[in-house]
């Protein structure tokens, strides 16, 4: 069971995805900085530390410096989240959640042609 996490949590996981799986500290920094963002230091060494705690990331020293390595891939958080909204809104139904995507208007024509291509062709 993969534990929720926090926006800013999400925001450290989202660039140590992007990088591969793997970001030193110092790149997360420098990610952060190139985004706007101007976390300081011991925020993000929080934030790092409890998603190594949520077992999301683990840690490993290379020399003098941090490296974070992902134990969940993006996929793997993004489905997990995906069944936690359904259970928690839809009662596990996933018709009810595709339903109010389309009721809202939250679901375009060219999504749902591209929803309905993916359904014929199967899983990949």
């Amino acid at each position: 069971m993969i534990q929720q996490i926090s926006d800013s949590e999400l925001e450290l996981m989202k660039i140590v995805w992007t990088s591969g799986g793997t970001a030193l500290y110092a790149q997360i920094m420098e990610e952060l900085s190139r985004t706007g963002r101007t976390w300081q230091k011991n925020t993000v060494i929080t934030l790092l530390s409890r998603l190594v705690e949520k077992g999301l990331l683990k840690t490993s020293k290379i020399g003098r410096r941090n490296r974070y390595t992902s134990l969940v891939s993006e996929a793997e958080y993004q489905a997990a989240q995906t069944q936690t909204l359904l259970n928690k809104l839809y009662e596990g139904s996933a018709k009810g959640l595709v339903s109010t995507l389309i009721r809202q208007d939250m679901l375009s024509a060219e999504d749902y042609e591209e929803l309905k291509q993916f359904w014929e062709r199967g899983k990949p």
